[in-house]
């Protein structure tokens, strides 16, 4: 198939560009190069080096002989994202050229309209690119579990049946989300499903767990293909911060109890899903829910495990409780269903020791490179 990539150059899209192009897809990268912007305003960085995306697509091509056509531009540029949907005509457009970060989406007024509007926006302009000039593209959309929030019932793949005054209906799952980022998300997934309702397009929702891992089979064949690694507090997941500060002697700092759980998949499994997604597309009019995880921790949990892993390699630490700078239940029930990608084929790549030792060892390796101010939360809910 042709499939266009939009965020092709960041931590999901990039591994998702090579493991297409590897699997005989015609691939093509969008991306306006914002998350590498971000590195500069928040004085951050990603702790393995990154090459450029000209120097990235060319090493691809070099080592395969299969080429990743690459397009510098922004969704929010309709005039831009029409002519490259009238260039390629896709048959998949795989989108994940949003904000991603809840923290940055709270850090004041001007990101929180900015990570909306981007988001929304953007998304808004591929639905109508898709009707007006690739009817038939389906499109497989990035979305987030944390639109579902933490309800006290087991959690849907999207939709759940209500029963009502007498009668039944099948609705869209309640959404609860805990930040603007998510709410973004929570839009992009109503404007969606009227999407399809009313053109008929065809679009898979893909509400997907927190990822972790560094390497795919195809960033690790040469280290220009390598994947970026985040662990600051606004675009570093907890797993990721704790296997850190596990290497440079910090505490491992558990918001709050650590009791908030959520669902885990490995980046392995997320290139996976897409293709899996691509290769069973939905129905014309159809919009579709998956859950994108594969198992899920407690935030104490992960830091138990690091904990454990890094004193086997020599570096002791402790767990300590900081005050979480969030608004969210820090002991909450959590179930949540994800049947369907399975069904489809999806054999999950599980969180072990194993792989949080292949991380730790890296972050070993490049740990010259840690901002330590950055390891600590600055941005607060409150």
């Amino acid at each position: 198939m042709k499939i266009i990539v939009a965020g092709g150059d960041g931590f999901c899209g990039w591994p998702t560009a090579l493991y297409l192009s590897k699997q005989g897809h015609d691939v093509a990268i969008i991306d306006n190069m914002i998350r590498r912007e971000w590195d500069n305003e928040l004085h951050s960085n990603s702790i393995t080096p990154i090459a450029t995306l000209e120097e990235r697509v060319a090493k691809w091509k070099e080592l395969t002989g299969k080429e990743i056509r690459t397009y510098e531009g922004d969704l929010n540029h309709y005039d831009f994202l029409r002519e490259v949907l009238k260039r390629e005509k896709p048959d998949a457009f795989a989108h994940f050229a949003e904000q991603r970060s809840a923290p940055y989406s709270m850090i004041d007024r001007s990101h929180a309209v900015f990570t909306q509007v981007n988001n929304v926006a953007g998304t808004l302009n591929v639905l109508y690119g898709i009707k007006e000039i690739v009817p038939d593209c389906h499109l497989i959309k990035l979305g987030t579990m944390g639109e579902y929030g933490l309800p006290n019932i087991p959690i849907e793949e999207g939709y759940i049946e209500i029963e009502h005054k007498g009668r039944k209906d099948v609705l869209p799952y309640p959404k609860q989300p805990g930040s603007f980022y998510h709410l973004s998300k929570v839009h992009d997934s109503h404007n969606i499903m009227f999407a399809c309702k009313i053109w008929g397009i065809r679009a898979t929702d893909l509400n997907q767990g927190v990822v972790y891992g560094l390497d795919t089979e195809e960033t690790k064949m040469d280290p220009v293909l390598t994947n970026r690694l985040d662990y600051d507090g606004v675009f570093g997941t907890a797993l990721n911060r704790f296997i850190i500060q596990s290497t440079i002697g910090h505490d491992l700092t558990v918001y709050g109890k650590g009791g908030q759980t959520r669902g885990f998949l490995n980046i392995k499994d997320t290139v996976r899903c897409i293709e899996i997604a691509a290769e069973n597309p939905a129905e014309q009019g159809e919009f579709r829910v998956f859950n994108q995880f594969t198992e899920d921790f407690s935030v104490l949990e992960l830091a138990e495990l690091v904990k454990k892993v890094a004193a086997e390699e020599g570096l002791e630490t402790a767990v300590s409780h900081i005050e979480n700078p969030r608004v969210e239940k820090e002991e909450h029930f959590y179930q949540a269903e994800n049947t369907k990608l399975r069904d489809l084929g999806l054999e999950p790549h599980l969180l072990t020791e194993e792989v949080v030792r292949e991380i730790l060892q890296t972050v070993v390796e490049h740990k010259d490179r840690v901002i330590k101010e950055n390891v600590l939360p600055k941005v607060t809910w409150k």
